[in-house]
């Protein structure tokens, strides 16, 4: 069957077109295909719900014998189209029998017919590309991903963090139509946290010539003396040819401004047939402009692999030049410059959309945790995705970039290369992470064995930065601590910190995790009936835990100490400690799920920021207990503070450093005043009123404009105000959003820990194959009529029965087939049964009555009503016999399955969402068009809110 592929032309029309001015001499091309997957849910262990996937004779024993969705001729077209990133597991709903540690989900062992997705797409790789090497590159997959190509099986990655290459050139169809499968199996967790499911990260196409830098062939790292830089550049160099070849290299450096500051060559160099060489040269740069927190200032090095006068690779590495040191008594330093790290850690999940993030995203959560004062982030726990590292290095944010597992078994180790090649450019990252609370091997000899080596490992492909491992307990004669380049330790009560100082006083030390502390926003009440807890900072346990305000002044008291991570900047999905089910998050963060800011949070933007602030807490809607005391704290970072409840003063007090301030205030309603003064004069405030009930939807929205791209994203803030426009600190009610215009709602959240409203409306399908396939030949067509009531097996054999060609039975000039199907549950939403065009004037008939097949897709759909329906249905085609008879008909259609799919839909509920304690969130994408975009908030009994964002 020939079908059109807009997206296959597309792509073809892409990987005929240079990807922009930098390269336009490159024969190197690399493009994003995000757009225009089908994807569908399988199943976990049951073939027959998998698409009759593994059944086929010889599916794994030769080459090009992908069975049900891993075969190129496979019927995708009634699966759900959709772009990359995807995280199904988001848009699954909440159920107890789902794991608590990540979030609750209708997903893993419980659940076989939700935890293995299809991904489907068709590429039109063009005729000329023949004899270049063409790559599909996926930064991340959750998880246990297989890749087919037209067919073919080509690579399984069992890790949902590692990034991996596939090399499809020998596969592919040039000139002609290519389909990549990928099945993916979220079955089995990795880590004890929210981990989605699903091609969560970009996937890319490349092509290269045969000869050309490797695949992360390029590491750059600079040196700086004075007003000078030396630059060393090690090139890996690949040949995939037929014959040795020769070459030269030219390198051409170019500032942030985009001046060429240096330029190398090296002189020809020789490499063999299907073999790699390193080549290394050095550049030096006049008064360079270093990457710092403030200036994030970002070279671009261009290598070009030359053979005579022609260029036949170009490849583009982004770097900062900067220094950094761990002194072990002084703490960090950057540029010379001392920092202190004001470090938070982050899973990579975030309300509405799961993990499957827009690059936008990134940039919007790395902002909010900038405006809390945070300098740094640990990739918790696991190598970052590539977009987040280049957000960080765009902002001058520093990360600790973390190795998933502990080990140096051959997948382990070729995990942690990945990581390190994929990163090393980033100036961003100044510290590698090997491992985190490996309790097995914590304190024994083991630990430090295999501490030492990973590290070793990590500092022969990244000699720059020191490496560290977070440990949960240390201070034994072995173990991981005692192994680790730079120490870091899990939650300073867990460790006798000083004690390992003075033991290792040649080490950096960093804390990896501290806090641990639970808190809901806007809560000032535990009630666990609905898995609240009060967000006054308190220990989450007894004397190995710490609060927020203990943690920080501990690390701020040494200098020895070269920052702290907090866990963690935002709350996720799972790890619902100290609750489990129906709590689906943690409430750990400094911020919710949706980035709205905690008290604990302001306690750290106190202690990390310099412009004058002060932040008050609780709410001041406390109505039945006028008169009764309330437990009232100030956060600031000024020298005084002064209380006023409705105008009258409370006291003024001294502020410690790295401390706060509280009063017992009986409750009156009005309004609660705080001051904060410096040197006497007043340099902040901040007012909680008693607001009155809500009256109106207020939107607020991060950016008013965004690229018609359709990737780029406006974070939305939902509030419910009074008739005084404040923001009603209690306020729960639900709010419905629509959008028209040049944007799509991609996610929505409100950061209840206990909220099991849906995160990401989608629709959901199941597909059923039709059985009991039987055929008869007839010599006229108005011969079928008479066997539409023929219920009897004579005359009647099954068509896709394998027969030696002795016994094949001659053809009639027409056919009827005939196959049953399940009536559907009446708690379907649809139901329909999609027919193949695998026949012209095909005639359709279901339970004996002639129907017309509406079209969609190139496919006959019939509308089904199971109420209209038997409990068991027959379905009949008749068509005549093709002028090369009935065979191959036969052969081609699977078993049917090409033929008739069965599918019902369970519709995606509205757009609806609760704001919790007055706030919810909603993220708007653009969808590809320039133009203004709506999006319409209405909720009962309060005014309903527009806003406008233009897309350009």
């Amino acid at each position: 069957m020939t079908r059109p592929s807009f997206f296959g032309l597309i792509l073809a029309l892409v990987l005929a077109m240079v990807a922009g001015p930098a390269a336009a001499d490159s024969p190197r091309q690399r493009a994003r295909i995000d757009d225009g997957w089908r994807f569908a849910l399988g199943h976990a262990h049951d073939p027959a719900q998998d698409y009759g996937h593994s059944t086929r004779a010889f599916f794994f024993a030769k080459a090009g014998f992908g069975d049900g969705p891993a075969a190129a001729d496979f019927e995708d077209r009634t699966w759900r189209r959709l772009d990359l990133p995807h995280d199904w597991a988001v848009e699954l709903p909440f159920d107890a029998r789902g794991s608590s540690t990540h979030g609750s989900k209708a997903i893993g062992r419980a659940f076989p017919e939700n935890s293995v997705g299809w991904y489907r797409r068709e590429l039109a790789i063009p005729a000329s590309a023949q004899g270049k090497r063409i790559a599909l590159e996926f930064d991340g997959v959750f998880r246990d991903s297989v890749v087919w190509v037209n067919g073919h099986y080509l690579n399984r990655e069992a890790s949902g963090y590692s990034s991996f290459r596939v090399d499809i050139s020998d596969y592919l169809n040039y000139g002609g139509r290519n389909v990549v499968a990928v099945r993916v199996d979220a079955t089995t967790q990795e880590g004890w946290w929210y981990e989605g499911a699903g091609i969560y990260r970009h996937v890319w196409l490349t092509q290269a010539e045969p000869l050309h830098v490797d695949h992360w062939g390029t590491f750059v790292r600079a040196t700086v003396n004075g007003n000078r830089a030396e630059v060393a550049v090690d090139t890996t160099v690949r040949n995939d040819g037929k014959a040795g070849e020769s070459f030269t290299l030219e390198h051409e450096l170019r500032d942030p401004a985009g001046r060429v500051v240096a330029r190398a060559t090296v002189p020809a160099r020789r490499v063999g047939v299907d073999a790699s060489t390193d080549v290394a040269a050095t550049l030096r740069v006049p008064a360079p402009q270093l990457w710092s927190l403030e200036t994030p200032q970002l070279y671009k090095l261009t290598t070009r692999v030359k053979q005579g006068d022609r260029v036949v690779d170009s490849h583009d590495t982004p770097f900062g030049i900067r220094t950094l040191r761990f002194d072990p008594d002084k703490g960090f330093f950057l540029n010379g410059r001392h920092v202190k790290l004001h470090g938070v850690n982050n899973h990579q999940d975030h309300a509405g959309i799961g993990v499957a993030l827009p690059d936008a995203m990134h940039e919007a959560r790395l902002k909010m945790l900038k405006g809390m004062g945070v300098n740094a982030i640990r990739s918790a726990h696991h190598p970052a995705t590539p977009e987040l590292l280049d957000a960080c290095d765009r902002l001058g944010i520093l990360v600790i970039d973390e190795h998933r597992m502990m080990g140096t078994a051959p997948q382990l180790r070729y995990e942690m290369a990945r990581m390190v090649r994929r990163d090393r450019n980033h100036p961003s990252i100044v510290l590698w992470s090997v491992g985190n609370e490996e309790w097995a091997i914590e304190n024994t000899e083991i630990g430090t064995r295999l501490a030492r080596e990973m590290q070793a490992i990590v500092k022969r492909m990244d000699p720059t930065r020191p490496v560290t491992l977070a440990a949960s307990s240390s201070g034994g004669p072995e173990g991981t601590a005692v192994g680790s380049d730079v120490l870091g330790f899990n939650y300073k009560a867990q460790h006798d910190i000083d004690a390992m100082h003075k033991r290792f006083p040649e080490r950096g030390i960093v804390v990896t995790e501290e806090g641990l502390t639970y808190a809901t926003r806007g809560i000032y009440a535990d009630d666990p009936s609905r898995v609240h807890i009060a967000a006054y900072d308190k220990r989450s346990g007894g004397a190995s835990t710490a609060s927020i305000e203990e943690a920080w002044r501990y690390n701020a008291e040494r200098p020895f100490i070269a920052g702290v991570f907090f866990w963690t900047g935002f709350d996720y999905r799972g790890e619902t400690t100290p609750f489990g089910w129906p709590a689906v998050s943690s409430q750990f963060g400094m911020m919710d799920t949706t980035g709205a800011m905690k008290d604990s949070g302001y306690y750290l933007k106190a202690a990390w920021t310099a412009e004058p602030m002060v932040h008050v807490l609780p709410h001041w809607n406390w109505p039945g207990r006028e008169g009764q005391p309330i437990d009232v704290r100030v956060y600031a970072n000024t020298d005084e503070v002064e209380l006023l409840l409705n105008g009258h003063s409370l006291g003024r007090k001294a502020l410690t450093r790295y401390g706060h301030l509280q009063w017992s205030v009986p409750y009156a309603p009005g309004s609660l005043v705080a001051r904060g003064y410096k040197a006497g004069q007043l340099v902040a405030s901040e007012t909680v009123a008693t607001t009155g009930d809500g009256s109106a939807v207020r939107l607020t929205v991060d950016r008013a404009r965004v690229r018609a791209d359709g990737g780029d994203v406006a974070v939305v803030r939902v509030s419910v105000v009074d008739r005084e426009g404040r923001v009603v600190p209690t306020a729960n009610q639900r709010i419905g959003f629509e959008v028209s215009g040049p944007a799509r709602l991609i996610g929505m959240g409100n950061g209840d820990p206990g909220s099991h409203e849906a995160d990401k409306p989608a629709e959901f399908h199941r597909y059923a194959a039709a059985g009991d396939w039987r055929h008869k030949a007839v010599a006229r067509q108005e011969d079928a009529a008479a066997l539409m009531a023929d219920a009897g097996a004579a005359g009647w054999r099954d068509p896709f029965a394998w027969l030696p060609p002795e016994k094949q039975p001659a053809d009639g000039a027409w056919n009827v087939v005939r196959a049953t199907f399940a009536r559907p549950a009446a708690t379907v939403g649809r139901a329909a049964l999609f027919v193949g065009d695998f026949a012209p004037g095909l005639q359709v008939y279901v339970n004996g009555k002639a129907v017309t097949p509406r079209s969609e897709d190139g496919m006959g759909v019939i509308d089904l009503d199971p109420a209209q329906l038997k409990d068991t249905n027959t379905l009949t085609l008749v068509f005549a016999t093709p002028a090369e008879g009935t065979r191959k008909l036969f052969d081609d259609a699977q078993g049917g399955r090409r033929w008739v799919t069965l599918r019902t839909t369970q519709p995606a509920v509205p757009w609806q969402r609760s704001v919790f304690n007055g706030q919810a969130q909603v993220i708007l994408q653009s969808t590809g068009s320039a133009g203004k975009a709506t999006l319409r908030a209405t909720g009962d009994g309060l005014q309903a809110a527009t806003l406008t964002v233009d897309t350009f």
